[in-house]
């Protein structure tokens, strides 16, 4: 059985286990060391003072984790939030992320967001660290690419791009009320 549920602050020695897996091994994160459990859980609680942060179980287990996180930080984007998603490295290709997107995508709709960016690791060509698998998923789920940097992050002794990517969840009125806080 799978379920999305809120994030407790209780899952953050999982999240940190999943998330240790792509800073070690992997070039979809640009961080090189990764978070201790009470580390993350000080960056949960400070992303759900504002946005939601959600985690995904299959029979109990917790399996991966999403969260919104603010666009550029000024007022005028408080309609637009960054989206990020992490699976177990063994749950991957499963559904389990498109499930977890879709329900973020839901509350933050609910909250009054409009815009849903995904910043991406991006390759020039696929190798042991990074491949385009995630710039195809988000395209999957309706994100459209928009802008691209051409070797910004350096891991494992290489350059990699980065790509942006946005999808539009709901109509842009003249003057929209703010956003949630």
């Amino acid at each position: 059985m799978v379920t999305v549920r809120k994030a407790e602050l209780s899952d953050a020695e999982r999240l940190s286990e999943i998330y240790r897996y792509y800073v070690e091994n992997t070039a979809i994160t640009f961080d090189y060391d990764a978070p201790t459990a009470d580390e993350f859980r000080a960056r949960m609680e400070q992303t759900t003072a504002r946005y939601p942060y959600l985690v995904i179980e299959r029979d109990g287990a917790v399996e991966g984790y999403a969260y919104a996180g603010p666009f550029v930080g000024r007022a005028a984007y408080g309609r637009s939030c960054e989206t990020t998603v992490y699976l177990d490295r063994r749950a991957v290709r499963q559904g389990l992320g498109r499930a977890l997107f879709g329900a973020l995508e839901e509350e933050l709709r609910a909250r009054g967001f409009l815009n849903l960016y995904a910043c991406i690791g991006y390759p020039e060509t696929d190798d042991e660290y990074l491949t385009k698998n995630s710039a195809l998923f988000h395209a999957r789920l309706g994100y459209q690419k928009v802008g691209e940097f051409h070797k910004c992050g350096f891991k494992f002794g290489r350059w990699y791009d980065m790509i942006w990517m946005e999808k539009l969840i709901g109509p842009h009125e003249n003057a929209p009320s703010p956003a949630e806080k």
